[in-house]
């Protein structure tokens, strides 16, 4: 598979996942592929086609979502033409272009009701007929279909058709958030960073600092597997130094002290220090010294890693001397970096 399409896992959840498809894939069916963004859902349909019979045929994509109603249908069943305004001649629609293929359909759940009515029909007997036209086409094609929604409930609430969702449901496999497969985030961390560190020409990988570790194993990655690909690759080209382990990582890249704002108040908006955080569950708190001295040191090794450890900014950011951040970084035992040179 091309680089873009590596399988990158090893929880049970994940391969479970992949073999169920690699199982399905022999099937000349229908197949759902559910989950949700960013966890993988158009490698798994192109997984379903390299491993069926079709392997040598056309694989045709198109997210439904991407166009507007008016356009659904054409896309899908193609046009004659003057069928409609703009329609200068006949075009092929999705449908034929993968005849004895795979049609991979995205973001299903946002056909309209009259698109589905259509596709129903296309799944059933394998007959499509363009816009404009009356002479229905006999087409061989096999429908993977992708989706983030639970579509069992959009048909009990009519915005779904029962009958085209029993048509597709003949194999659903559902791929598991990257948040609940374990021991997947370092080892696609550690893919996407050395990927990076190759673009960027570095002559080794230095890996990532132990609190950055764990800031990653924290995350809870609402983007899942894309959302991981990008926060490493924005931190290993803005860290810049293949020398020393990656010391600093941004979640949110739109994160700014002079981000804008929808509606500006005359309330007095309170710095970033003084706003109050999720509280933390101090029922766990067993050893008050303790868990005071790990959140010291959380904070001060944050800090330094994102002020590359320049000492003397991240003394300045934490409202500290420098005497008095020096002596935070014996107490804790941080790992110093650059010597006197980082500091200074």
């Amino acid at each position: 598979m091309e680089r873009e399409s590596q399988f990158i896992g090893q929880s049970g959840a994940f391969l479970d996942a992949v073999e169920r498809a690699s199982h399905a894939a022999t099937m000349n069916r229908p197949v759902l592929v559910v989950g949700e963004r960013g966890t993988g859902k158009e490698l798994i349909a192109e997984r379903l086609h390299r491993l069926s019979s079709r392997w040598d045929e056309p694989l045709v994509t198109m997210n439904c979502a991407a166009l507007p109603e008016t356009l659904i249908e054409a896309e899908l069943f193609g046009h004659e033409a003057g069928a409609f305004t703009g329609a200068t001649r006949s075009r092929a629609g999705r449908f034929e272009e993968a005849d004895r293929g795979t049609l991979f359909l995205d973001e299903l759940a946002t056909l309209s009701m009259q698109a589905q009515e259509r596709l129903l029909r296309a799944v059933e007997y394998g007959e499509v007929t363009r816009i404009g036209s009356n002479r229905p086409q006999r087409v061989d094609v096999r429908i993977v279909a992708a989706t983030n929604e639970d579509l069992p409930q959009l048909a009990d609430e009519g915005r779904f058709r029962a009958d085209l969702l029993d048509r597709l449901s003949f194999e659903v496999i559902t791929l598991p958030p990257l948040r609940v497969r374990e021991g997947d985030v370092a080892v696609l961390a550690e893919f996407f960073g050395r990927r990076m560190a190759s673009e960027l020409r570095w002559e080794g990988w230095p890996g990532f600092a132990e609190h950055v570790r764990e800031q990653l194993q924290r995350h809870l990655w609402p983007g899942n597997v894309r959302e991981l690909r990008n926060v490493i690759e924005r931190a290993v080209y803005r860290w810049g130094d293949a020398d020393n382990p990656i010391g600093h990582v941004v979640f949110d890249p739109f994160e700014s002290p002079w981000k804008p704002t929808a509606q500006v108040t005359a309330q007095k908006v309170q710095p970033a220090s003084q706003q109050p955080a999720t509280a933390p569950d101090y029922d766990q708190v067993a050893d008050l010294r303790a868990a005071v001295e790990s959140h010291e040191r959380a904070i001060v090794e944050h800090a330094l890693g994102k002020h590359r450890w320049n000492q003397r900014q991240t003394a300045k950011a934490l409202g500290l001397s420098y005497d008095q951040l020096r002596h935070c970084i014996r107490k804790h035992g941080l790992a110093e970096r650059g010597g006197e040179e980082a500091a200074a």
